[in-house]
């Protein structure tokens, strides 16, 4: 294990608990694409496939993110978002319309769809983590630092909730946290909450899918709506997480992955429930448990703000996304289109999930080796005689 690890750098639980919910997943997309590859006339290997290459990918775009300085990510952010902004504009118009909402774009040559947004929570975030820390000085200042913080969290907001509310509404929460961390006063925090606020409100009554918005809110309170499809996918999901039992059927031993729709995305957690129990769901949820622990870990860890504020942001976001599709497949919240990181059968959303993950390592990279130079310098002081050796 110590030489399997000797490359890796960082916070190796953090590393231990990505490997495990990422076999973990190779078994659960494993045993849920059955229907998907019937339907489509593949074999269930073609998507098994498919995902352990993106799974290795993200593995190495993890690993070489995580040994760049995490300083670099300040610079890095500004082109992010310059990039993420009209890319945002471009897929709200001319995207690829799926379930009734544009949220991907395809990448020419490889013909692969990826989510913008799943960029844009990079890009703002580490914005956020950068003009946070550079503004501290300022940090009261209206012009010079509140206007760009709620300019940026206002414009991704607007661009992203038409389609993808449920995401918006997440990365918003985020910011705030961000916002209270970087010592930004509560009264401008309000201004910034007004904002936002105004915008969903345009949005759930104005936008393309207020319907959409308005029927899975009438499913989840009152378990019926004309959208049938909507309270069909949360009763599944609550028969499959009610015959799972204590100890579950067995892997792939599923019955409602055959019904469920996206068993493999959306609703995998009520099939990993279904096939390891409640002990199965109960390991996996103190998985993430563990993985937010770590990166408070590395919050409270960073000499810096930058890194603090990045590992904040980026482990809140992905851990605040898991807990809230979990959430939704047991019932806790209205059906919405979020992935479980790590777990759940995706496409670039992989890869953006670990490049995040590579660089809250890369924070935690430069803690270990902060703790070693200061260890060696205490013991060539220690050598030379300007600190008395103990004992």
């Amino acid at each position: 294990m110590e030489k399997a690890f000797s490359k890796l750098k960082g916070d190796r639980w953090l590393w231990i608990i990505i490997i495990i919910l990422s076999v973990w997943s190779l078994l659960a997309v494993y045993s849920s694409v059955g229907t998907l590859a019937y339907k489509e006339g593949k074999g269930t290997e073609v998507y098994l496939i498919k995902h352990t290459l993106l799974i290795f990918g993200g593995f190495a775009l993890m690993y070489f993110s995580h040994l760049l300085d995490y300083r670099w990510y300040a610079g890095i952010s500004k082109i992010l978002m310059a990039i993420t902004i009209p890319l945002l504009l471009y897929t709200l118009i001319f995207g690829e319309t799926i379930n009734d909402a544009n949220r991907w774009v395809t990448i020419p040559v490889i013909n692969q769809t990826f989510q913008t947004s799943d960029l844009a929570k990079l890009a703002l975030i580490t914005f956020l983590a950068r003009t946070l820390t550079r503004k501290q000085e300022n940090i009261k200042d209206v012009k010079k630092a509140f206007l760009p913080i709620m300019g940026s969290v206002c414009l991704i907001f607007a661009l992203i909730a038409p389609a993808n509310l449920s995401t918006a509404l997440m990365l918003f929460g985020v910011s705030v946290l961000l916002l209270i961390i970087g010592r930004i006063s509560i009264k401008q925090i309000a201004y910034v909450c007004l904002g936002v606020f105004v915008l969903l409100v345009l949005v759930v009554s104005l936008g393309p899918r207020r319907q959409t918005y308005m029927s899975r809110v009438q499913t989840y309170i009152n378990g019926e709506t004309a959208d049938d499809d909507k309270s069909y996918q949360a009763d599944h999901a609550k028969i499959a997480i009610a015959t799972g039992g204590l100890f579950g059927k067995g892997p792939g031993n599923s019955t409602q992955r055959n019904v469920l729709p996206h068993p493999y995305s959306d609703f995998i957690f009520a099939i990993v429930i279904e096939e390891y129990g409640a002990v199965g769901g109960f390991v996996l949820v103190c998985l993430y448990v563990a993985l937010m622990f770590r990166c408070i870990r590395i919050v409270t860890l960073s000499p810096k703000a930058f890194g603090a504020l990045l590992a904040a942001g980026l482990g809140f976001s992905l851990t605040l996304q898991a807990f809230g599709n979990m959430a939704v497949a047991v019932g806790l919240g209205p059906v919405t289109g979020i992935p479980l990181p790590f777990v759940s059968m995706g496409g670039t959303s992989i890869l953006f999930t670990s490049l995040a993950f590579g660089i809250i390592l890369s924070v935690s990279r430069n803690i270990d080796e902060m703790k070693e130079k200061a260890v060696e310098s205490r013991a060539k002081k220690v050598v030379i005689g300007e600190i008395p050796a103990m004992g």
